[in-house]
Protein backbone atom coordinates (compact mmCIF):
# COMPACT_ATOMS: atom_id res chain seq x y z
CA UNK A 1 0.00 0.00 0.00
CA UNK A 2 1.41 3.44 -0.75
CA UNK A 3 1.15 5.87 2.24
CA UNK A 4 0.33 9.54 1.83
CA UNK A 5 3.10 11.78 2.23
CA UNK A 6 1.40 14.94 2.48
CA UNK A 7 -2.38 15.64 2.52
CA UNK A 8 -4.22 19.13 2.64
CA UNK A 9 -7.58 19.00 3.94
CA UNK A 10 -10.11 22.34 3.22
CA UNK A 11 -6.55 24.80 3.50
CA UNK A 12 -7.30 28.16 3.31
CA UNK A 13 -5.51 31.12 4.04
CA UNK A 14 -6.39 34.52 4.72
CA UNK A 15 -4.34 37.59 4.90
CA UNK A 16 -4.97 41.03 6.77
CA UNK A 17 -4.34 43.93 4.56
CA UNK A 18 -5.29 46.87 6.06
CA UNK A 19 -9.23 46.38 6.52
CA UNK A 20 -9.49 44.17 3.72
CA UNK A 21 -9.13 40.34 3.39
CA UNK A 22 -6.88 38.72 0.56
CA UNK A 23 -7.87 35.16 0.15
CA UNK A 24 -4.84 33.19 -1.01
CA UNK A 25 -5.97 29.68 -0.80
CA UNK A 26 -9.81 28.52 -0.94
CA UNK A 27 -10.43 25.47 0.03
CA UNK A 28 -7.26 23.48 -0.91
CA UNK A 29 -7.12 19.77 -0.42
CA UNK A 30 -4.46 17.66 -2.17
CA UNK A 31 -2.95 14.27 -1.54
CA UNK A 32 1.12 13.81 -2.51
CA UNK A 33 1.85 9.96 -2.23
CA UNK A 34 4.94 8.31 -1.25
CA UNK A 35 8.23 8.56 -4.05
CA UNK A 36 6.00 10.76 -6.32
CA UNK A 37 7.06 13.70 -8.27
CA UNK A 38 4.15 16.08 -7.69
CA UNK A 39 4.04 19.55 -9.78
CA UNK A 40 2.30 22.76 -9.39
CA UNK A 41 1.82 25.33 -11.94
CA UNK A 42 -0.04 28.69 -11.95
CA UNK A 43 0.50 32.64 -12.23
CA UNK A 44 1.89 35.01 -10.24
CA UNK A 45 -0.19 35.56 -7.07
CA UNK A 46 -2.29 32.46 -7.69
CA UNK A 47 -1.09 30.83 -3.85
CA UNK A 48 0.96 28.14 -5.16
CA UNK A 49 4.19 29.72 -3.13
CA UNK A 50 1.46 30.31 -0.22
CA UNK A 51 0.42 26.43 -0.15
CA UNK A 52 4.11 25.35 -0.44
CA UNK A 53 5.05 28.00 2.42
CA UNK A 54 2.38 26.28 4.30
CA UNK A 55 2.98 22.46 3.74
CA UNK A 56 6.48 23.38 4.57
CA UNK A 57 5.60 24.77 7.81
CA UNK A 58 6.94 28.18 6.94
CA UNK A 59 3.57 29.88 7.38
CA UNK A 60 0.33 29.05 9.17
CA UNK A 61 -3.05 28.33 7.56
CA UNK A 62 -6.03 30.11 8.76
CA UNK A 63 -7.91 26.91 8.43
CA UNK A 64 -7.74 23.41 7.23
CA UNK A 65 -5.00 20.76 8.14
CA UNK A 66 -1.60 19.68 6.83
CA UNK A 67 -0.24 16.08 7.64
CA UNK A 68 2.96 15.28 6.68
CA UNK A 69 2.89 11.01 7.07
CA UNK A 70 0.34 10.83 10.26
CA UNK A 71 1.69 14.26 11.45
CA UNK A 72 -0.57 17.10 11.94
CA UNK A 73 1.77 19.56 12.00
CA UNK A 74 -0.94 22.33 12.00
CA UNK A 75 -1.20 21.48 15.91
CA UNK A 76 2.55 22.15 16.36
CA UNK A 77 3.57 25.37 18.19
CA UNK A 78 6.83 27.09 17.10
CA UNK A 79 9.39 25.17 18.63
CA UNK A 80 8.14 21.98 17.31
CA UNK A 81 7.72 23.09 13.78
CA UNK A 82 11.06 24.46 13.39
CA UNK A 83 12.43 21.08 14.56
CA UNK A 84 10.43 19.21 12.24
CA UNK A 85 11.34 21.40 9.10
CA UNK A 86 14.61 20.91 10.49
CA UNK A 87 14.28 17.03 10.30
CA UNK A 88 11.75 16.40 7.64
CA UNK A 89 11.56 19.19 5.00
CA UNK A 90 14.40 19.77 2.57
CA UNK A 91 13.82 22.83 0.56
CA UNK A 92 15.41 24.09 -2.60
CA UNK A 93 14.98 27.89 -4.12
CA UNK A 94 15.50 29.47 -6.87
CA UNK A 95 18.20 31.54 -5.80
CA UNK A 96 19.42 28.86 -4.25
CA UNK A 97 19.98 30.69 -0.79
CA UNK A 98 23.53 29.26 0.04
CA UNK A 99 25.63 31.25 2.64
CA UNK A 100 28.23 33.65 0.08
CA UNK A 101 30.84 32.76 3.13
CA UNK A 102 30.16 29.20 3.31
CA UNK A 103 31.92 26.41 0.93
CA UNK A 104 29.83 23.65 -0.97
CA UNK A 105 30.31 21.42 1.71
CA UNK A 106 30.02 23.39 4.61
CA UNK A 107 26.34 24.78 3.05
CA UNK A 108 25.36 21.33 3.00
CA UNK A 109 26.69 20.44 5.72
CA UNK A 110 24.98 23.19 7.99
CA UNK A 111 21.41 21.98 8.47
CA UNK A 112 23.36 18.41 10.42
CA UNK A 113 25.20 20.97 12.89
CA UNK A 114 21.80 22.57 13.37
CA UNK A 115 20.48 19.26 14.31
CA UNK A 116 23.54 18.43 16.60
CA UNK A 117 24.70 15.93 14.60
CA UNK A 118 28.46 14.12 15.51
CA UNK A 119 31.42 15.63 13.27
CA UNK A 120 32.08 12.07 11.37
CA UNK A 121 28.50 11.43 10.66
CA UNK A 122 28.24 14.86 9.30
CA UNK A 123 31.58 14.69 6.76
CA UNK A 124 30.49 10.99 5.59
CA UNK A 125 27.11 12.58 4.77
CA UNK A 126 27.97 15.46 3.28
CA UNK A 127 30.75 13.84 1.19
CA UNK A 128 28.24 11.07 -0.07
CA UNK A 129 25.74 13.92 -1.07
CA UNK A 130 28.37 15.82 -3.16
CA UNK A 131 28.97 12.79 -4.78
CA UNK A 132 25.46 12.27 -5.60
CA UNK A 133 25.07 15.34 -6.87
CA UNK A 134 27.89 15.40 -8.92
CA UNK A 135 29.98 18.12 -7.03
CA UNK A 136 32.06 16.42 -5.32
CA UNK A 137 35.18 17.87 -6.98
CA UNK A 138 33.98 21.23 -6.03
CA UNK A 139 33.20 21.08 -2.80
CA UNK A 140 35.74 23.29 -1.12
CA UNK A 141 34.44 26.19 -3.54
CA UNK A 142 32.42 29.33 -2.77
CA UNK A 143 28.96 29.77 -4.19
CA UNK A 144 30.48 32.64 -6.06
CA UNK A 145 33.04 30.31 -7.27
CA UNK A 146 29.53 28.10 -8.97
CA UNK A 147 27.64 28.18 -12.00
CA UNK A 148 23.97 28.79 -11.40
CA UNK A 149 23.16 24.92 -12.37
CA UNK A 150 26.19 23.65 -9.47
CA UNK A 151 25.10 25.93 -6.81
CA UNK A 152 21.32 24.50 -7.79
CA UNK A 153 23.19 20.57 -6.58
CA UNK A 154 24.18 22.09 -3.85
CA UNK A 155 20.99 23.70 -2.51
CA UNK A 156 19.63 20.13 -3.68
CA UNK A 157 22.54 18.54 -1.82
CA UNK A 158 21.81 20.52 1.26
CA UNK A 159 17.53 19.58 1.36
CA UNK A 160 18.68 16.20 1.08
CA UNK A 161 20.90 16.20 3.93
CA UNK A 162 18.57 15.03 6.72
CA UNK A 163 16.78 12.34 4.96
CA UNK A 164 13.69 14.12 4.99
CA UNK A 165 10.40 12.81 4.25
CA UNK A 166 9.64 15.54 1.66
CA UNK A 167 11.64 18.12 -0.94
CA UNK A 168 9.93 21.22 -1.36
CA UNK A 169 11.09 23.31 -4.59
CA UNK A 170 9.95 27.13 -5.56
CA UNK A 171 10.77 27.68 -8.71
CA UNK A 172 14.20 25.71 -9.02
CA UNK A 173 14.42 26.51 -12.46
CA UNK A 174 14.00 29.82 -12.66
CA UNK A 175 17.38 31.14 -12.90
CA UNK A 176 18.34 28.29 -14.83
CA UNK A 177 19.00 28.15 -18.62
CA UNK A 178 16.89 25.15 -20.61
CA UNK A 179 20.24 23.33 -20.66
CA UNK A 180 20.55 23.46 -16.98
CA UNK A 181 16.79 23.15 -15.72
CA UNK A 182 16.53 19.54 -17.81
CA UNK A 183 20.15 18.54 -15.99
CA UNK A 184 18.04 19.44 -12.41
CA UNK A 185 15.40 17.30 -13.56
CA UNK A 186 17.51 14.71 -14.46
CA UNK A 187 18.47 14.55 -11.46
CA UNK A 188 15.40 14.46 -9.52
CA UNK A 189 14.17 11.76 -11.18
CA UNK A 190 17.22 10.04 -10.45
CA UNK A 191 16.88 10.83 -6.78
CA UNK A 192 13.46 9.72 -7.18
CA UNK A 193 13.98 6.63 -8.42
CA UNK A 194 16.92 5.79 -6.36
CA UNK A 195 16.17 6.56 -3.06
CA UNK A 196 12.17 6.84 -3.33
CA UNK A 197 12.42 11.18 -2.84
CA UNK A 198 8.93 12.39 -3.17
CA UNK A 199 9.11 16.11 -4.39
CA UNK A 200 6.58 19.00 -4.21
CA UNK A 201 7.99 21.53 -7.08
CA UNK A 202 6.32 24.28 -7.91
CA UNK A 203 7.21 25.85 -11.62
CA UNK A 204 6.39 27.97 -14.53
CA UNK A 205 8.77 25.85 -16.27
CA UNK A 206 7.19 23.03 -18.85
CA UNK A 207 10.78 21.47 -18.88
CA UNK A 208 9.96 20.61 -15.27
CA UNK A 209 6.16 20.01 -15.08
CA UNK A 210 6.36 17.48 -18.34
CA UNK A 211 8.68 15.41 -16.19
CA UNK A 212 5.96 15.23 -13.28
CA UNK A 213 3.88 12.12 -12.04
CA UNK A 214 1.21 14.58 -11.52
CA UNK A 215 0.09 18.19 -12.50
CA UNK A 216 -1.39 20.50 -10.54
CA UNK A 217 -2.92 23.75 -11.38
CA UNK A 218 -3.48 26.87 -9.29
CA UNK A 219 -5.68 29.76 -9.81
CA UNK A 220 -7.33 32.47 -7.38
CA UNK A 221 -6.31 30.05 -4.67
CA UNK A 222 -8.45 27.15 -5.88
CA UNK A 223 -6.62 24.16 -6.86
CA UNK A 224 -7.51 21.73 -9.81
CA UNK A 225 -5.26 18.47 -11.28
CA UNK A 226 -4.63 18.73 -15.10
Amino acid sequence: MVENIVQTINLSKIYKRRSIDVVALKDVSLQISEAQIVCIMGPSGSGKTTLLNIIGGIDRPTSGNVLIGNTDITKFGESQITRFRLEKIGFVFQFYNLFPTLTASENVELPLILANKPKQIREKRVGDLLEIVGMKQRADHKPDELSGGEQQRVAIARALVNDPTLILADEPTGDLDSENAVAFMELVKELNKKQNQTFLIVTHDPLVSNECDKIYAIRDGRLSEK
